[in-house]
Order: structure tokens, then C-alpha cells, then sequence
């Protein structure tokens, strides 16, 4: 169970936290809670047990900071959305990391084999005060096809907040409701709480316990310690 859980890291790294630049767009300072379910899965309950079931979005002006806990550790991320760019902040095993990302690398790590295609539906429904959209994503990557439900908003967002997301950077507001798809499972995201909330500057800075490395420096440390 270690390897998946460590693959499950590190193949979510590039996209699983959802940028949310579209909440700075339209002013909002706050946390933003979603529930993680695993729709169709063949796992055990104990299986089940080792995987995040939160994750949680920190909003000040043009940054954000995205945190995902599992069994093994800590994920989060910093996005700045003015400049494109990210760092991934890893705690695990007692080991504290911080992985920068420039524009072009992020790009070409989401590089997909086709342009999603977009099916805007006329479902609506509200979440937590906001109107939301529903939209159907079809992907292809690597020869495999996958249709995706979206439930976004508008009043949250447009676009560009998504842009470091393969799936759904075409999708025209903040997402609400979305799966992410990996080879061993499925990943639904709910939102399940929104609180508007004064948010220290700090909190979007590296802390001086994190060591900064490289994505390659990361791969072989992970690989190193999954085995």
C-alpha cells in the first residue's frame, strides 16, 4: 500500500490542487473545504482508510495556498496566479520539501494527447449560495478517453483560474463539483464548506524549514522511499 499511496502523490502533484485564480478575479478571501470521495473503487475499507478525505483551499488576493493530507503526509501548494507559477510544499516522513514550478513546466507536464472538449449543459443547482453550471469535459490522453461532470460558478470565477489544469482549464468558472481520473481510481471533489475569512500574507511564503529541490530531486526521493 505504500507504493500507491506514494504514486497516488506523485501522480497527482502537477494538477489534483486545482488552481483558483478565478477567486481572485471576483474578490474573495477565505477557505474553501472540499470532500473527497472515491466513486467505483475495488479498495478495502482499511485500503480506503489511508487515502485524503479533504482538502482545503486558503484565498488571499492573487495567491492560494492548497492543502491535501494523507497517511504518509502532507501536500500543499502555493499558486501565484499573476505570475503562473507554483511551489509544492512536501512533508513527508519527517523529510520537508519545496518544489518550484515556472509557467513552461507546468504546461508541459499537463501537455494532454488531444483539447478537451466542452458540452454546457442547462443543469443548475445551488452550492453553499452560488449558482452553479453543469458542464460534460471529454478528454483523451495517452489513447484513452474519459467523460468528465463539472458543476462550476461563474459568480466565483472565469477560466483562467483553472490554467493549470489539463482537464478542465477551459471551464469558465470555480469549480464546485469535479473528478479526477488516475490509472488505479477515481477522485471526486465536493465542495463542503466556504468561509469568507481574513487571511495572513505570511501563510503563502516558503518556511524556512522547507528545503528547496528540484521535480527530479523529488522523483528519486520518492522513488527512494516507496520501495
Amino acid at each position: 500500500m505504500k507504493k500507491a499511496t506514494f504514486g497516488f502523490i506523485f501522480v497527482m502533484m502537477p494538477f489534483f490542487l486545482c488552481s483558483f485564480e478565478g477567486w481572485a478575479s471576483k474578490p474573495f478571501e477565505g477557505v474553501i473545504s472540499y470532500k473527497i470521495s472515491y466513486p467505483n473503487n475495488k479498495f478495502t475499507e482499511s485500503q480506503l482508510a489511508m487515502f485524503p478525505k479533504l482538502m482545503t483551499v486558503t484565498v488571499k488576493g492573487n495567491k492560494a495556498l492548497t492543502e491535501i493530507n494523507t497517511a504518509m503526509g502532507n501536500k500543499k501548494e502555493i499558486i501565484d496566479y499573476a505570475e503562473k507559477t507554483k511551489i509544492g510544499l512536501i512533508d513527508i516522513m519527517g523529510q520537508k520539501f519545496a518544489v518550484k514550478q515556472t509557467t513552461e513546466e507546468i504546461d508541459e507536464e499537463n501537455t494532454l494527447s488531444s483539447k478537451p472538449s466542452i458540452e454546457l449543459t442547462s443543469e443548475t443547482k445551488m452550492i453553499f449560495g452560488y449558482n452553479c453550471k453543469k458542464a460534460i469535459v471529454t478528454v483523451e490522453d495517452k489513447g484513452v478517453k474519459s467523460t468528465l461532470e463539472v458543476f462550476y460558478s461563474e459568480e466565483l470565477g472565469s477560466k483562467t483560474q483553472n490554467f493549470d489544469n489539463p482537464w478542465y482549464k477551459e471551464i469558465n468558472g470555480g469549480l464546485m463539483e469535479f473528478t479526477m481520473k488516475t490509472p488505479q481510481f477515481n477522485m471526486k471533489f465536493s465542495v463542503s464548506n466556504i468561509e469568507k475569512k481574513s487571511i495572513p500574507s505570511k501563510l503563502f511564503e516558503i518556511p524556512h524549514d522547507y528545503k528547496v529541490i528540484t521535480q527530479e530531486e523529488l522523483k528519486s526521493k520518492l522513488g527512494g522511499m516507496g520501495k
